[in-house]
């Protein structure tokens, strides 16, 4: 089972700098959902061989993850996109190849914060900690880098999953209300996200946060 935590781990990789090389809106939200239901499945492909856990625990858990950053967020940063009518990431503040570049530097400075870092006990997969580390990282640079409102969106959803990935290292010890509140703490977080994106599109017909920064009352 942990051969296929690490395909998991390497398809969540993968979608960071896919998400970083793309333009479309769109396509972020899209590769951001299938980066949920990935990481809806690692709990499940981690814990459920060797280890005494408790199944209905482990089912509710997955089918929350599943259902809120696969269905859910996808959904409704969606349709704040259509509200908006922005397609595309216009003139990012860093271009898309050197954000490329930025996400394969952050990566292979994970894999080594993985080496030096000293953690309790060890954690289930090797993979767990540096790809932990790189979507956290990559989750900095999309809001950094881009100047859409709704990738800004996507940046903090990344850096929610990079925090749930480094929880699965706790996640026997982590109380089962815990990470139900994460969840929803996630979820509400994104509604709230996308109900300010709809009013600032319609008062000022664009979500570009480089220009709402210049504001003044």
């Amino acid at each position: 089972m942990k051969d296929y935590a690490d395909l998991l781990l390497l398809l969540v990789a993968v979608s960071n700098l896919y998400i970083v090389a793309t333009s479309r809106l769109n396509s972020c939200v899209r590769a951001s959902a299938i980066q949920g239901a990935a990481l809806a499945l690692l709990p499940l492909v981690l814990w459920t061989s060797g280890f005494n856990v408790q199944l209905f625990h482990l089912a509710v858990i997955c089918a929350g993850t599943l259902a809120i950053k696969a269905i859910v967020i996808p959904i409704l940063v969606s349709r704040a996109i259509r509200e908006a009518n922005v397609r595309r990431e216009v003139d990012p503040s860093v271009s898309l190849h050197s954000s490329v570049l930025l996400a394969g530097l952050l990566m292979g400075i994970s894999f080594w914060m993985s080496t030096v870092l000293v953690l309790p006990r060890p954690a289930p997969t090797m993979l767990l900690v540096p790809v932990a580390f790189a979507t956290l990282l990559t989750g900095f640079l999309v809001l950094i880098s881009r100047r859409q409102a709704i990738t800004h969106v996507i940046g903090y959803l990344l850096i929610e999953n990079g925090v749930f990935i480094f929880g699965q290292t706790l996640a026997r010890e982590v109380p089962f209300a815990v990470e139900l509140g994460i969840l929803l703490d996630l979820l509400v977080g994104i509604f709230v996200m996308g109900i300010a994106i709809n009013h600032i599109s319609r008062e000022f017909d664009h979500i570009d946060t480089e220009l709402l920064s210049t504001l003044k009352d």
